[in-house]
């Protein structure tokens, strides 16, 4: 009887432990060199575990809106554009347990990379660059149901609006952003922004669309309204992730060449300070409550905290090697 109290009562810790860690805040890492997702605790400042993703390299992360389960897009062992393996499937992790409890499989290589839940209807949109495209996946079923061509290679990077109803691509090697409308499931326009573009977000009121030109330190700022670029912003050096502040009023952009992030008020569209940072942030994302933002640095295996009261470091977390996509996860 004891032994049997025992088990029971160390299955329900277990249990408990499990409701915890679900219902707690995590911050999920893609750690690139390690072929792993961490899961880092934001509040105590270190990594709970990590999560083999099976011998291939996954660069990002999304949290399904419930906290409870991350997808990470398998894309390969390259950079975009570059020779080396093809990615063809998407890594399903229980965040309460730690184990990978799905695989959602593409028949052929498509280099997977940025995963975005639609703001309205709980689908998964994934870009994959060798199909031009943006796949749509029922993140319950795990089944692919759909796609949205891009009309270019190389689409990299996803945004959507809060309404749902756009997707802006940013695609790398033709430095151009397709505007999709994400119900009809087409490309409605192209448009041309520089020689070569990374990274893209959207302001809190859809009404501007931000990537980083790689050609000259500068951003580019797009009216979703008219479907060009309206503006320049000029910064210290290339730019890379970029993110708005929940209120609206700044624009985060790391700046990896001076490890720096610059904030660009969303007012007058110019730099108004600079943040500097451990080397080589890229990733940047704001939590939720919009008090703080956290960094990602590939070229120094950390994360950092941004406290957004103070604009300054508030702390740093050794993640692994060449830590680059970032997610936020939290029971709703």
């Amino acid at each position: 009887m004891h032994n049997l109290r025992l088990a029971l009562s160390l299955l329900a810790f277990s249990s408990l432990g499990s409701i915890a860690r679900a219902q707690s805040p995590q911050l999920l890492v893609a750690v690139k060199g390690e072929q792993s997702l961490a899961i880092v605790d934001p509040v105590g400042g270190k990594v709970d575990a990590s999560i083999p993703e099976g011998g291939i390299t996954g660069h990002e992360a999304a949290a399904s809106p419930n906290g409870k389960r991350a997808f990470v897009p398998i894309y390969g062992n390259s950079g975009v554009g570059k020779p080396g393996t093809d990615g063809r499937n998407i890594v399903v992790v229980d965040l309460a347990s730690r184990k990978i409890v799905g695989d959602i499989e593409f028949d052929h290589g498509v280099r997977p990379h940025c995963a975005v839940f639609g703001p309205k209807d709980g689908l998964l949109y994934v870009t994959t660059e060798l199909d031009k495209s943006v796949t749509i996946i029922d993140p319950k079923k795990l089944q692919i149901v759909g796609s949205i061509p891009t009309g270019q290679p190389e689409s990299h990077m996803l945004a959507i609006s809060h309404d749902g109803r756009r997707g802006y691509t940013a695609n790398v090697g033709p430095g151009t952003v397709s505007v999709l409308d994400m119900q009809a499931r087409k490309t409605l326009k192209v448009i041309p922004v520089s020689g070569n573009t990374q990274r893209i977000s959207i302001s809190n009121d859809d009404k501007w669309v931000f990537t980083a030109d790689q050609t000259a330190p500068r951003i580019a700022v797009i009216d979703t309204a008219t479907g060009t670029v309206a503006k320049w912003v000029p910064i210290d050096a290339r730019g890379y992730g970029s993110a708005p502040t929940r209120d609206g009023r700044w624009l985060l952009m790391t700046v990896p060449e001076r490890n720096e992030i610059a904030v660009i008020d969303l007012q007058s569209f110019k730099v108004v300070r600079t943040i500097e940072t451990p080397p080589d942030p890229e990733e940047v994302l704001v939590q939720p409550d919009g008090k703080m933002a956290w960094v990602s640095f590939p070229g120094s295996n950390q994360v950092a905290e941004i406290d957004l009261a103070t604009w300054k470091v508030a702390k740093t977390i050794a993640t692994g090697k060449s830590s680059d996509g970032l997610a936020w996860a939290a029971a709703r």
